[in-house]
């Protein structure tokens, strides 16, 4: 019985992409014009199918590298039976000047890596933290369906200025996930810089994970690196060095981690560090079923997913609520079992959490019609026919009202 049920809500998940002229679509490209910046901004945008609700919003760094496998594994990890995370809108900020954007301070001198045409324009941090906080982050709450929630992903360079945001604006998200960051910039500056915030701030509220790659030179391993003083190391050494301020730091309230990813490079590291920090990140999410619940008769189901979205809703600082769908379809499958007082149960959840849903009101109505109560049948099919005018509700008050049995569609 509980593989059926979980069958069951892993078939909704299929249920959630989206189509539109035979083409599978997980976003769209929106713009704004950035004052500060002095140009136009290209962002990409995944909103979560879903109505009347709001959403925590990621904003990716390097947009156009991450959004989609960021908005691919949020859907896996939030929808159907994967609950361990929730919906959210992703927002995917493309790059004009990476290196201007993406660096806290000027260099004149350029690494040998790095092209000198690039570094001219470095240190432009703080303005584009300014273009997110004061632009970017009012066009998106302004047009989208957002909670308060937000999350802040970079890799490399993207990694550097999520820790200069973390550092410098710790209110401006609630979560960071910093992805093999390059805190080897200008001589370790910000690593100092953030070495003596972990020691003096307190962060109480927020979470950070960090992703570390393995960048070791041949011969190399984690212990010997970190006596080593060559250039060629100091990429995952000063990494190693923010990881190691971060545990020496544990009473300043943050909630942290860190890997270190043997097996993965600087550019394959990204998705499985944003795997990790999203199961980190929201431990608390998942709904734990047991065998009673699937064979419930007393309508105590519907009470744990009253009570575990009372609680997700405490921690995330916004309301919370079961999926309507995940919801209706549960509370058939109880009613095609006979289960009645737990069908019933479900089906008025939804009814409390989804009032402006005709959908909520006709399938309470079938519960009534399931257990011959035609009189509450009809009062639920009038509220969804209020709503919105449809064939099915309409047809079943009809058979009601003429006195006949109900056939349920």
């Amino acid at each position: 019985m509980k593989k059926v049920f979980i069958f069951l809500l892993v078939c909704l998940s299929a249920l959630s992409i989206k189509a539109q002229d035979n083409k599978i679509v997980i976003g769209a490209i929106d713009s704004l014009q950035s004052r500060i910046l002095g140009e136009q901004r290209k962002i990409w945008v995944h909103v979560p199918d879903g109505a009347n609700q709001k959403y925590p919003v990621v904003y990716v760094l390097d947009g156009d590298g991450h959004f989609s496998s960021v908005v691919g594994m949020i859907q896996q990890l939030s929808t159907g039976g994967n609950n361990n995370c929730p919906k959210m809108i992703v927002v995917g900020i493309t790059n004009t000047d990476r290196t201007r954007d993406l660096t806290p301070t000027h260099i004149d001198a350029a690494p040998p890596f790095m092209d000198s045409v690039s570094s001219k324009t470095s240190g432009g941090g703080e303005h584009f933290i300014a273009f997110i906080e004061k632009e970017l982050m009012p066009h998106i709450e302004a047009k989208y369906p957002t909670a308060p929630y937000k999350m802040f992903i970079g890799h490399s360079f993207g990694g550097l200025a999520v820790m200069q945001t973390f550092v410098h604006h710790t209110d401006l998200f609630n979560a960071y996930i910093c992805i093999d960051p390059s805190m080897w910039w200008d001589k370790q500056k910000l690593l100092k810089q953030a070495e003596k915030a972990l020691a003096e701030k307190k962060f109480d509220g927020k979470s950070l994970y960090l992703g570390i790659a393995n960048t070791l030179e041949e011969g190399m391993d984690i212990k010997k690196v970190q006596k080593d003083t060559s250039a060629a190391s100091e990429h995952i050494r000063s990494i190693l060095a923010l990881d190691m301020a971060f545990v020496k730091n544990k009473k300043n309230g943050l909630k942290y981690s860190s890997k270190y990813y043997p097996d993965d490079t600087h550019g394959s590291v990204p998705f499985i560090t944003e795997y990790d920090a999203l199961r980190f990140f929201f431990d608390f999410f998942p709904m734990k079923f047991s065998m009673q619940d699937f064979t419930d008769s007393t309508g105590a189901l519907a009470d744990k997913y009253r009570n575990h979205f009372a609680n997700l809703s405490q921690k995330m600082g916004y309301q919370l609520k079961p999926d309507e769908m995940e919801i209706n379809f549960i509370g058939y499958d109880f009613l095609s079992r006979k289960l009645y007082k737990t069908a019933g149960s479900l089906f008025k959840l939804n009814v409390d959490n989804y009032p402006e849903s005709f959908n909520v009101y006709d399938s309470y109505g079938d519960y009534f019609i399931a257990i011959g109560d035609q009189a509450n049948a009809a009062i639920q099919l009038k509220k969804a026919l209020a709503i919105k005018e449809n064939e099915g509700s309409r047809k079943k008050l009809e058979e009601i009202e003429g006195g006949g049995k109900v056939n349920k569609e």
